[in-house]
């Protein structure tokens, strides 16, 4: 290229790309930086920032076809261990790094990717209380999103039939780890609420590592189950696995077999409760038909004595025993008059003039006028003279004051 050889400016640019290109150590280069300058080109796909540390930067790009594979979203400030390749952008004639792949530096992608995530649905409201839906306490169809050969559906299925055997199960299959997991896991819940296929729909599976779950910490996951009309009950992993979903749901359960348990009630317990509440009610039954029963002999007893008739026959009653003791009274007087009587007839018959002439004597008037002393006739006079039987006409012939 020397020797007096004139370039143009795209050729001195492509000249140099090349020999970047060329070399091998440029082709595969581990880069540590700080992220500044972070564009995220929302009609490409494509972000675009510059790397620095301490003394210097480089311009860089990540192309959407690498960035999709990212699980975190980059940020400024952010101190990242970057895979790519050095070359030049001819236009420009600015050497930069094109990335392949991005670890968050000191904290792992996954863990970084959760918590982004869990803040910007939080800042949404996704996870806010008021959203949640009460679990139905009787369901009848018990929707699973799960897979078809797992442990966690086997457990679920245990626990179901033993618990409350009512309730229809409804499995729909899917893909829980890997690139198809999350979509089908979404495709799933929205099939359950366009079919209005459940009363509870329990998502999730058994335990694993975090790439496992990670279906579980995807966008599309925790929107569909924050959007679904049917409650949902997050049953991801064993009791220390958190993940976006189970902030999502209704309702986190430790496990799939929790899951299942707090998803339908135990019939044992029920069926036990209701004899109970049935032996209560029977006996507030008794009781409130011997406290009625009371009233109404109270209120019997009441209207009995205000009973006109009742009333009259306690007349008639009084009237009768008033007659009787008139009676008694009356015959008890006549008796004692009648005593009275024969007494003042024998105390009258004893002082009859007549017992006194019966026994000899008689009684002399004159003009009807009885004679008791001798000076009131005199001789010639003519008296008349009672005797016990008969009267006698007297003259009489001399009278005597002498006895």
């Amino acid at each position: 290229m020397g020797n007096g050889v004139v370039l143009t400016v795209s050729q001195l640019n492509r000249y140099v790309k090349s020999i970047i290109e060329q070399d091998y150590n440029l082709q595969t280069v581990f880069v540590q930086g700080e992220i500044s300058n972070f564009t995220n080109h929302y009609k490409t796909g494509h972000f675009y920032m510059t790397i620095k540390d301490e003394f210097s930067s480089i311009k860089a790009v990540m192309f959407k076809t690498a960035n999709m594979r990212l699980k975190f979203m980059p940020e400024n400030s952010m101190n990242v261990i970057i895979r790519g390749r050095v070359s030049v952008f001819e236009r420009d004639g600015q050497y930069q790094l094109y990335i392949d792949d991005m670890q968050p530096d000191g904290t792992g992608a996954l863990s970084l990717a959760f918590e982004q995530l869990k803040k910007k649905l939080a800042a949404e409201g996704l996870f806010d209380e008021s959203r949640k839906k009460p679990i139905p306490a009787f369901p009848q169809r018990v929707g699973v999103v799960t897979s078809p050969t797992g442990a966690a559906i086997r457990d679920i299925i245990n626990v179901i039939s033993r618990r409350f055997p009512l309730a229809e199960l409804i499995l729909c299959p899917v893909a829980v780890q890997g690139d198809y997991a999350a979509p089908q896991i979404k495709a799933a819940i929205e099939l359950f609420n366009a079919e209005d296929a459940a009363d509870v729909l329990i998502v999730g599976r058994g335990g694993g590592s975090v790439e496992e779950l990670w279906a579980f910490n995807e966008e599309i996951v925790a929107r569909a189950v924050a959007a679904s009309d049917i409650p949902v009950i997050s049953a991801v992993g064993h009791e220390t696995d958190f993940t976006i979903c189970d902030f999502a749901a209704d309702l986190r359960a430790p496990t799939p077999s929790a899951a299942a348990e707090l998803a339908v009630p135990d019939s044992f317990q029920q069926k036990e409760m209701l004899s109970a509440a049935a032996y209560r009610m029977q006996s507030a039954v008794e009781d409130k038909l011997g406290f009625e029963f009371a009233r109404i002999e109270l209120k019997k007893s009441a209207l009995m004595r205000l009973n006109p008739k009742n009333y009259i026959d306690s007349l008639r009653v009084r009237c009768d025993k008033a007659a009787m003791a008139m009676d008694s009274a009356a015959k008890q007087a006549v008796s004692e008059k009648a005593k009275e009587f024969s007494s003042l007839c024998a105390k009258l018959d004893a002082m009859s003039p007549l017992k006194i002439l019966a026994r000899g004597y008689s009684v002399a008037s004159k003009d009807g006028k009885i004679l008791t002393d001798a000076t009131c006739v005199a001789a010639g006079d003519k008296i008349n003279v009672t005797l016990s039987r008969g009267n006698l006409e007297c003259e009489v012939i001399s009278a005597s004051k002498d006895g």
